[in-house]
């Protein structure tokens, strides 16, 4: 195995490592280190506590706007924002939403 070369070691107030920050492509390169499908707690935790769909859940993690996925989707920020607010959007259109997160279906129908 390749040596990690390229991180940053950030210690805690007693001057011990607490945590370290590499690359994200360094990070996936890591045995285990991200499970196919998994869901941020981040997106889960915005799911439940701000009351919002699993879409907006995961726009807002991966910091896009309502435009950019619009844009994305190949429809108008209006019609995006539509779709973020139906409460059952059809499975066509969620599948079109996540291939625009970079998401599979699954974990967007969460």
């Amino acid at each position: 195995m390749k040596a990690l070369t390229n991180y940053q070691t950030i210690n805690n107030a007693d001057g011990k490592p607490a945590f370290v920050v590499m690359p994200y492509a360094d990070f996936l390169q890591i045995p285990g280190a991200i499970t196919p499908g998994m869901i941020p707690n981040a997106v889960v935790g915005k799911r439940i506590m701000d009351e919002v769909s699993m879409l907006q859940a995961w726009r807002e993690y991966l910091m896009l706007t309502q435009s950019e996925m619009a844009e994305r989707m190949g429809i108008t920020q209006a019609g995006y924002a539509q779709i973020e607010a139906a409460k059952r959007p059809r499975k066509a259109t969620l599948e079109k939403a996540a291939i625009a997160l970079g998401i599979s279906l699954e974990q967007l129908a969460y």
